[in-house]
């Protein structure tokens, strides 16, 4: 497998989705679905394959591409699309073409409700497509046994129904028919039968169902319990089913879909086209920012370009903001229902087309990677310079005993573990964080310019405004102010404060900056911590020790110096503790720790 595959399957998503795999001549030979993507497709790779086409194709393979959806549902739907459209060579193709099931709502008078596999374009309504016959079935037998509705094919005009044409059939007996060829329901009524109808297609069943509960009820108080037992069932079935799917829907036709999200220097931008209420095409590239163009231009210039590349002729686009492209084409915003999902989904798609952008990089040019994190933590945390060098501190006690301090570095955006530092605060008495951290920041600071150490672009303060008023005092002792930026980060709401804005800054809780940033003081609370756990522990011993009489610090000194803990010193033989520290001291640890035995 060449590296530029393996980097590929790398950085797939553990999403949901369709993946297309291409030749050497840039063609599609073939297209599958996904409950996780990167797990399916780097199973092809990872496995010997025992179906010797399989095995070719796999050979055959040069580039992957995928599309990310919703659910395993919506991955079916697409895959269906796609294989239609393009034929691979390795993709089933059913010769009959089999289409999966709608449910039509017929253009006439007293419209019929059935399930139907061809769409036909004469003004009836059609849900779905969807990938079960038996939620199909479900769903119009839930129908029903709510609304009277007809089944015959007959032409219920108003001329054809007053001359009384037609007569009523079984179904007008069995009572699943209230006889509107008979003129014995009124149009309005039955309209209105339809228009809840429409709205349980659709998903929006309230008052449906409550009036199906009440049904129930009845039936339940007739002592008619197994016809309450059957709607209960459908009741239950119809709990469980999703009305339809997000990536196909049989209002929205013949529209490109466009989005764009970007960072510091490149912007990424996705392309969806629907036609028929079908997902058929996806594209997704990355744009170099040449002058630090807007989201709005970057996009204008890629509809434009994708519009020529792919020849496409839609009256319609839908984009998440307004972009400006004449009079000829019509731009929408979506604010809420499917044209809003079918947006949301483009930008995901262009979302983690970004992600994987970004761990290849990492993987290959992670200087680049560096700088476009740099950058970004300059805008976000509104510095002159970026912070290639930064700097967090953290102080640790337990009421005021042990009081310690922990200094980390991070340089280019990780961690610089042999630039840590460790403080036993000196000055202060008792629990008092303030001067603490005025305590640690001036010793720091007052020893890298004694030593003509480079000092941080950044300093960072894990506290609000109290820690980061008391660094500052050090600060202006040294002379540093202004010369090295300083924040403090607050832990209950990740606030953060700047010297003199009474107003805390909140950063995005998905934007890499704050992921650093709390890296950084998650990484200076562990440092100190251990530091302390360490220090409590070593006093512990001693303090043990020294309740043993006659013992004093020489003696403590080398015991431990031989045998490391006091758990081992309790443990150790009387000849093994006399060599030690001779017969007479060596009696009273031993007795000390072995009161009845001589």
């Amino acid at each position: 497998m060449s590296k530029s595959l393996e980097l590929q399957i790398k950085t797939l998503p553990n999403e949901p989705g369709v993946y297309q795999y291409f030749d050497k001549e840039d063609v599609i030979i073939y297209v599958g679905k996904a409950k996780n993507l990167k797990k399916r497709v780097a199973s092809y790779f990872n496995k010997n394959h025992e179906n010797g086409k399989t095995r070719v194709l796999v050979k055959k393979i040069v580039r992957i591409k995928h599309i990310v959806v919703n659910t395993e549902t919506d991955a079916l739907l697409l895959e269906n699309n796609l294989i239609k459209k393009y034929k691979p060579r390795y993709n089933v193709l059913l010769k009959d073409d089999k289409s999966y099931p709608w449910i039509c709502i017929k253009k006439e008078r007293f419209p019929r409700v059935f399930m139907t596999r061809r769409v036909i374009k004469d003004g009836s309504e059609y849900f779905g497509p969807y990938t079960s016959v038996k939620t199909v079935r479900v769903l119009l037998d839930l129908i029903k046994e709510l609304y009277p509705l007809r089944t015959c094919k007959y032409d219920l005009s108003h001329q054809n129904v007053n001359e009384g044409k037609y007569k009523v059939c079984l179904e007008y007996h069995l009572k699943n028919c209230n006889g509107a060829c008979e003129g014995l329901e009124t149009e309005t009524h039955y309209n209105n039968s339809i228009v809840e109808i429409r709205n349980i297609i659709k998903g929006n069943f309230k008052e449906s169902l409550e009036k199906f509960q009440e049904k129930m009820l009845v039936f339940a108080q007739k002592m008619e319990f197994e016809e309450a037992q059957k709607v209960k069932e459908k009741l239950s079935l119809l709990g469980n089913y999703q009305s339809k799917s997000t990536i196909i829907n049989p209002s929205i036709n013949n529209v490109d879909v466009f989005s764009i999200i970007s960072d510091e220097t490149h912007g990424y931008a996705n392309f969806l086209k629907i036609s028929n209420g079908s997902i058929i095409q996806s594209h997704t590239t990355e744009i170099k920012k040449k002058l630090d163009e807007t989201d709005k231009e970057l996009l204008e210039l890629f509809i434009v370009e994708i519009r020529q590349r792919f020849n496409s002729q839609s009256p319609e686009i839908y984009t998440p903001f307004k972009v400006d492209l004449g009079e000829n084409v019509k731009v929408t915003i979506p604010k809420l229902g499917d044209k809003k999902r079918i947006v949301e989904l483009s930008e995901r798609n262009a979302k983690y087309y970004r992600m994987e952008q970004f761990k290849q990089v990492q993987i290959v040019d992670p200087d680049r990677h560096v700088k476009r994190i740099m950058a970004q933590m300059k805008k976000d945390l509104r510095l002159h310079v970026e912070p290639r060098h930064i700097e967090c501190f953290d102080n640790s006690n337990i009421q005021g005993t042990h009081p310690v301090a922990a200094c980390v570095v991070f340089k280019d955006g990780k961690p610089s573990k042999k630039d840590y530092r460790h403080y036993n605060i000196k000055t202060v008495d008792g629990p008092d964080d303030f001067a603490s951290m005025e305590e640690v920041v001036y010793r720091r600071y007052k020893r890298l310019l004694e030593e003509e150490q480079p000092l941080p672009q950044l300093i960072i303060v894990d506290g609000g405004k109290g820690q980061l008023s008391s660094a500052l005092k050090s600060l202006d002792i040294l002379g540093l102010r202004g010369k090295i930026a300083i924040i403090g980060i607050a832990k209950r709401l990740e606030e953060i404060y700047y010297p003199g804005d009474p107003i805390p800054l909140y950063l995005d809780k998905k934007s890499e900056t704050l992921k650093i940033t709390q890296y950084l003081r998650n990484e200076a609370h562990r440092f100190g911590i251990t530091f302390h756990r360490n220090k409590r522990s070593k006093t512990a011993i001693q303090s043990e020790l020294e309740q043993i009489p006659d013992v004093g610090k020489q003696t403590i000194t080398a015991l431990l110096r031989k045998f490391k803990s006091a758990k081992r010193v309790k443990e150790a033989s009387f000849s093994d503790l006399k060599e030690v520290i001779g017969n007479t001291r060596a009696t009273n640890v031993y007795e000390y720790f072995h009161p009845q035995k001589k």
